[in-house]
């Protein structure tokens, strides 16, 4: 099965299929993670402004010495800045940072918006929203109203400040309530995607509607650990003469997902953009052993919320993905 080098959009823009994520680093870290890592043949990185390092991406990115136009910058809405006055100030923030003078594809990072008290005409900081007992407190009518905040995104493409708008932790039900509104279809939606968590049900519907999944996370957490060290795992590594982390994404490349690795360590950087190209048996069985353990997520903050927020609606009776998908199926 040929390793795919980029994905068709639904804009008709081409997206290189190995990006460089760039969350949770030490600071210091990012900056030589990304200069290595465009060094090495990465033509997308992955930043956001939640993650507060936008700055060391964009130095990363100027050290390089690419040319801007040979390197994709994706970046993200932070759940800050969802009222549509604060989506322009939120994405020239960014590209300020970034030092460039636009993105090639900005996501909502999250369908929850915080809430703010932040002064009117000032991009709120993460300062801004309060906590009660410890637990960010969310802006409920907002985090529904994602439809108002997705059309003030869609004024930047029109402005010219990113090519591209998607979405991330997105589920089947937002995604058909987004489409139905939206004047420009989400390119992409970025999900946790893994072996631990492979999601294939979403995965194949995302593909029928036009949107290239996304994976963050793609190697799974600490709880994954006994399927990234599986002896079917361990043996095709051998097979190749790679670690078992390459061959998980690969497995992902071979599942038309984008994975989005993130590493600071050079040897890690270098692999990654190496995949290899599995044969069908091989998908097959890697996929069956997604499938003989229990999914676990790696990140899900909904009880991190005040009040309770469930961002993925996994056991809601109407709106979580298998409540959709057997809508579709029974034809609803």
């Amino acid at each position: 099965m040929p390793v795919q080098t980029t994905y068709k959009l639904n804009n008709g823009l081409e997206l290189p299929s190995i990006a460089l994520g760039t969350w949770m680093s030490a600071p210091g870290e990012v900056e030589r993670a990304v200069k290595h890592a465009i060094e090495s043949g990465y033509k997308h990185i992955d930043c956001a402004w939640g993650y507060g390092n936008e700055a060391e991406v964009g130095e990363g990115i100027k050290a390089s010495g690419v040319p801007r136009d040979q390197i994709w910058i994706t970046s993200k809405l932070f759940e800050l800045h969802h009222k549509p006055e604060h989506v322009e100030l939120a994405v020239r923030d960014s590209l300020k940072k970034l030092g460039t003078d636009y993105l090639d594809m900005y996501l909502l990072h999250y369908p929850v918006a915080w809430k703010t008290v932040a002064p009117e005409g000032v991009l709120p900081q993460k300062e801004h929203t309060p906590m009660v007992d410890g637990k960010l407190v969310i802006d409920i009518p907002l985090s529904e109203d994602f439809l108002s905040t997705w059309a003030a995104m869609e004024k930047l493409v029109e402005k010219g400040l990113v090519r591209s708008i998607g979405v991330s932790n997105f589920n089947i039900y937002k995604l058909k309530k987004l489409i139905a509104a939206a004047k420009i279809k989400p390119v992409t939606n970025q999900i946790e995607l893994s072996i631990q968590n492979p999601q294939f049900e979403f995965v194949e519907w995302l593909q029928r509607n036009e949107i290239v999944p996304q994976a963050f996370s793609p190697l799974g957490g600490l709880a994954g650990q006994h399927l990234r060290q599986h002896p079917a795992v361990l043996e095709i590594g051998k097979k190749y003469g790679v670690h078992g982390a390459v061959v998980l994404i690969s497995w992902l490349l071979a599942r038309g997902i984008q994975p989005l690795p993130k590493s600071v360590f050079e040897n890690e950087i270098e692999a990654n953009i190496k995949p290899v190209d599995l044969t069908k048996d091989e998908v097959e069985t890697l996929s069956a052993l997604a499938r003989s353990f229990p999914a676990k997520r790696v990140v899900n903050p909904s009880s991190e919320y005040e009040p309770f927020y469930d961002v993925y609606q996994e056991n809601h009776p109407e709106f979580s993905d298998t409540a959709q998908l057997l809508l579709e199926k029974n034809g609803a």
